[in-house]
């Protein structure tokens, strides 16, 4: 049976309470320590002092290993004796059990602007792919206990538990950057770059952005599933060809450009040179026979689809010359 996250329901005492409490059994303490000493030759009464501060000592010190403060958006996973207990979430100053261990956790959100890769698309060329996804934790009990974070931490060189939480939220976030590399490889592995064999119902990853942000964001929640951890927004922010070959695709996209332009010009120019016929047999302006009619279209054409300004020639002589 999978194990899941819980609530912590065990005893929880209001940490200022046990502040003021923790305080009167440091300061008994002392006060029984200073006079068991000056007492030190009555030994039943120095005894039964010192005796007394020995005791105080320890319950202030055991009482102080059990405050809890906790913030918005922050857990403590509680563990006892190994066994986990629960996670608690209640924002405040609290005091528990304190043989009770705690790790503290972060809820929120986290982003990563990672470097672009190097991944081959569908079609085998090599392109340079880029991602920016903000994430967070969700359930406690697998970040802990899923996934070796701990030993990820590496937090033997520094102390403190601000200084062990953010090693172990760097744990996670190298975690997440690897699962996303190789989520991003397999989406982008799926589709072409551009459509270059003019598939224009293929999706592709330059013009199809919102449907790969989607497959990009159930590929990285699959895949972080088992740390706890899901995604809030997952977007491809770079993507450009490989240094090898961006040279020749740049020359490919401009003769297709090149070719896309050609073929407007020409449908353009052949709408004009057939309304420039039929206006000439509607209005009887000339008579032209099929010789001519070429002739003319053909003149018409060079002057319509030329790039450099053309050059007019004035026939002084008839039709017929």
């Amino acid at each position: 049976m999978e194990k899941k996250e819980f609530a912590f329901k065990g005893s929880v005492l209001n940490g200022f309470l046990m502040l003021v409490l923790t305080l009167a059994a440091l300061v008994g303490g002392v006060v029984s320590a200073v006079y068991g000493f000056i007492l030190l030759g009555d030994e039943q009464n120095g005894g039964l002092l010192l005796a007394l501060a020995a005791v105080l000592l320890l319950v202030f010190i055991m009482c102080f290993c059990g405050f809890v403060k906790i913030e918005p958006n922050e857990a403590r996973v509680m563990m006892f004796f190994g066994q986990y207990k629960g996670t608690f979430t209640e924002v405040g100053f609290h005091w528990v059990n304190p043989f009770i261990n705690t790790k503290k956790l972060s809820f929120r959100a986290r982003n990563i602007d990672a470097a672009p890769i190097k991944v081959n698309d569908k079609t085998g060329n090599p392109v340079m792919i880029g991602m920016m996804l903000v994430w967070r934790l969700k359930d406690t009990y697998k970040a802990i206990f899923e996934i070796d974070s701990e030993t990820m931490a590496t937090s033997s060189e520094e102390v403190g538990e601000t200084a062990a939480v953010g090693n172990i939220m760097m744990a996670f976030e190298r975690f997440v950057r690897i699962q996303g590399d190789a989520a991003l490889r397999h989406v982008a592995g799926q589709y072409a770059y551009d459509n270059l064999d003019d598939d224009h119902e293929a999706q592709t990853l330059r013009d199809n952005s919102e449907e790969i942000n989607k497959l990009l964001e159930q590929t990285l929640d699959e895949r972080l599933e088992m740390a706890g951890i899901e995604i809030i927004e997952a977007r491809i922010n770079y993507l450009a060809y490989a240094p090898e070959i961006a040279a020749v695709m740049l020359r490919r996209q401009q003769a297709s450009a090149i070719i896309s332009a050609r073929e407007k010009i020409v449908e353009g120019a052949v709408s004009m040179v057939d309304m420039a016929l039929k206006k000439l047999d509607k209005e009887s302006i000339v008579d032209l026979d099929e010789d001519k009619k070429a002739a003319m279209v053909s003149n018409l054409m060079v002057v319509l689809c030329s790039e450099s300004a053309t050059q007019p020639v004035v026939n002084s002589g008839t039709l017929n010359m």
